[in-house]
């Protein structure tokens, strides 16, 4: 059975848009799942602490036939081969690739909290998911279209789509 995934991506050291094309690679090559779209890119102002660059996001839609622990695994396989150091909390970082969304499921484990728990804070998350699915219903969240509405703007920028 496979399901659909919805992960998020960010960068804002080390070539960042790079960063994001070399992840949308990796997602390619994971087993028992299929890339099958993302958002495009964003740019946004850093969520913690403010000496460090700007962020780009996106968002991608995979199908999986993997639990999302296993899935989780094969996320962070990828941010630690693509350099990332976990420094200081909400900073600066070559890689992050969080689950957004794993089918319709919540989850609340010791690893895991699905839908992912910022989701409906963070408008450099938001963006990107409405992009790629308008219609896309967050469990327990509600409408994707009424999230981006009620989020407050923080300066996110679209920047096309990503040439991978």
């Amino acid at each position: 059975m496979t399901v659909k995934v919805y992960i998020g991506l960010g960068s804002n050291l080390h070539n960042p848009e790079q960063q994001i094309v070399s992840a949308l690679q990796s997602l390619r090559e994971i087993k028992a799942s299929r890339l099958i779209n993302n958002s495009g890119l964003f740019r946004s102002p850093p969520m913690g602490p403010q000496d460090q660059p700007d962020y780009l996001n996106a968002a991608a839609l995979i199908e999986t036939e993997l639990t999302a622990e296993l899935l989780l695994d094969q996320l962070q396989n990828i941010e630690n081969t693509q350099g990332r150091v976990r420094s200081r909390r909400w900073g600066e970082r070559t890689l992050d690739l969080d689950i957004l969304l794993y089918g319709d499921e919540v989850i609340h484990s010791e690893r895991l909290t699905i839908p992912h728990a910022g989701l409906a804070l963070r408008e450099f998350v938001l963006h990107p998911l409405q992009r790629l699915n308008p219609a896309l219903n967050v469990p327990g969240k509600g409408k994707i279209i009424d999230l981006v509405e009620a989020c407050p703007a923080s300066g996110i920028e679209y920047l096309g789509p990503i040439n991978d």
